[in-house]
């Protein structure tokens, strides 16, 4: 089970370029559909827990998700595997090319890419955002509300966070104080 982990998860580093995020649908179509290790709404709580946590996402998705099938022992299967092919293609880019960027084929190979990185993040906002299930009007609107706070009024993404935690503790509050209000 260990090398399976560390299989999926090298195999998902090894074919994602542009971070943490543009890795998300592939980690979603690996984790849970493939192997069916976690449910989409287990995968949707670990990214969101994972994105509030301090270093890379792809690092510590792989350590949450490795953990939750494996224990210790299934996290560092993950991470190895995730970090694994980074760390051999920068050292064979290394080795073989001093300065890559200055060859034009290295550039155009490079200047392909960002747009498929874009178009992989952008799947996989949608995809979250499918499995989210927001199905109440004031959970849409504290999503665009954070949207705005982090991109429009560049308010530092872990306030928005912990704000909408606190905000999320405000409405269990009262639909709990609603419900005893009804039973008397």
């Amino acid at each position: 089970m260990l090398l399976e982990i560390f299989m999926v998860f090298f195999k998902i580093g090894m074919f994602t370029i542009g971070g943490g995020y543009a890795m998300l649908p592939i980690i979603q179509k690996e984790i849970v559909e493939s192997k069916g290790w976690m449910s989409d709404q287990e995968f949707l709580d670990a990214i969101s827990l994972t994105n509030s946590l301090p270093g890379p996402l792809a690092p510590n998705a792989a350590t949450f998700v490795g953990y939750s099938i494996k224990k210790v022992p299934g996290a560092l299967a993950a991470v190895l595997g995730a970090v694994s092919p980074s760390i051999l293609i920068i050292l064979f880019i290394a080795m073989i090319f001093k300065n890559a960027m200055q060859y034009s084929i290295v550039e155009s190979i490079f200047n392909g890419i960002r747009p498929a990185v874009v178009a992989l993040i952008l799947y996989s906002v949608i995809k979250l955002g499918k499995s989210a299930k927001i199905k109440e009007e004031k959970k849409w609107i504290l999503a665009l509300a954070a949207f705005i706070a982090v991109s429009i009024l560049n308010i530092h993404p872990i306030l928005v966070i912990v704000t909408a935690a606190l905000i999320g503790i405000f409405f269990k509050k009262t639909k709990q104080q609603g419900r005893e209000g009804e039973n008397e």
